[in-house]
């Protein structure tokens, strides 16, 4: 054997050990950011610790107390049906069972909780599938663009009910102007749900964004069909968001009118959505602020408006992240290639 081949085969299993011993660290590096986050957004943050407090004195002493084990109960709901909507997505990739989908969405989670606008949930759910990880790319901006559609369309509806009722009530003019725009925006943003090419179209005309387009030439591969599910589930999980939001509102005693009430519910959600975070922790403080804001306009104290709003940052992010943990410690980042004899043989029988 000459020498550089056996320099090269010498190499290869301390290149292998290096790169388990990088793994391994970039583990514990996730856990103790994540129990970090956690610490100081639960524990060391006063009016989140106070909101926890109250949350949990309420449900032990009986003061709001279904509602809030209603809002609770829906928690494996609501990241049921965004397992439901990746599982639909990764299988038009390769064969995965919903499990599998399920463990990926509380994986990238996770990975999300300490990432800049939750980059690390595409890692988390790509590193769950098997083969074609750069299509996976495309796939999990379908499923997160499609619930941005959805927050967008509930969202505008909600903020254009503000405007008109509190700001331009005596400007009609230019509140059927905000009507107009509202509607433009909607379908500037469902148009390339349903007309992906397009969007690859406008990612090859401005050439900063050219390298983006081969993460997303999958998108056009799914079908109509495929699209209106991802709708659908995306919808099915904003209502369940809302009806937690609501749940948890009328346990701490705020008792807005059903028809506003939902209005403020969608603007807090957009606006929340609108505004780029470092992380997880930095989305408490956006919705806050737009929660207690639009239900001020209500007539709603500030103290039951922002109790509700951390419990369900609470509920519905922090804990199902630390649930996520013990996914990310028993992750396999990298896969074993088959020998190539192996996988000759494997062609040859089938």
């Amino acid at each position: 054997m000459p020498d550089h081949l056996s320099q090269k085969y010498a190499e290869k299993p301390e290149r292998t050990t290096r790169r388990k011993w990088l793994v391994v660290g970039g583990k514990l590096l996730i856990t103790l950011l994540t129990l970090g986050l956690l610490w100081h957004s639960v524990v060391a943050d006063a009016a989140t610790a106070a909101a926890w407090r109250r949350l949990l004195t309420s449900t032990l002493t009986g003061e709001g107390r279904t509602p809030v084990l209603l809002a609770l109960a829906l928690v494996p709901v609501n990241w049921g049906v965004e397992a439901w909507k990746w599982w639909r997505l990764a299988r038009h990739l390769e064969p995965v069972s919903f499990r599998r989908s399920f463990r990926a969405v509380l994986v990238g989670l996770t990975l999300g909780f300490v990432t800049p606008n939750r980059v690390g949930d595409y890692a988390g759910r790509i590193i769950e599938l098997k083969s074609r990880r750069l299509d996976a790319l495309g796939a999990v901006f379908l499923g997160r663009y499609g619930q941005l559609v959805v927050t967008v369309l509930a969202g505008t509806a909600g903020l254009v009910y503000f405007l008109l009722t509190f700001y331009l009530y005596d400007y009609p003019a230019t509140g059927l102007g905000v009507i107009v725009a509202a509607v433009l925006v909607n379908a500037a943003v469902l148009l390339p749900l349903y007309r992906s090419r397009l969007l690859l179209a406008v990612l090859m005309a401005v050439p900063p964004l050219r390298r983006f387009r081969r993460f997303l030439a999958v998108m056009p591969t799914y079908p109509a069909q495929a699209i209106h599910v991802v709708l659908a589930l995306s919808g099915l999980r904003y209502v369940v968001f809302c009806g937690q939001f609501g749940l948890l509102l009328y346990a701490y005693g705020a008792h807005a009118p059903l028809g506003p009430g939902a209005a403020a519910v969608a603007g807090t959600f957009l606006l929340k959505s609108l505004v780029p975070s470092l992380n997880a922790l930095a989305d408490v403080g956006v919705r806050e602020l737009s929660a207690t804001h639009l239900f001020g306009l209500l007539g709603e104290p500030v103290l039951p408006v922002l109790s509700a709003s951390l419990s369900l940052w609470v509920l519905n992010i922090a804990l199902p992240s630390a649930a996520g943990l013990g996914f990310v410690l028993r992750l396999k980042v990298f896969r074993k290639k088959k020998p190539v004899g192996a996988t000759t043989q494997a062609s040859a029988a089938s």
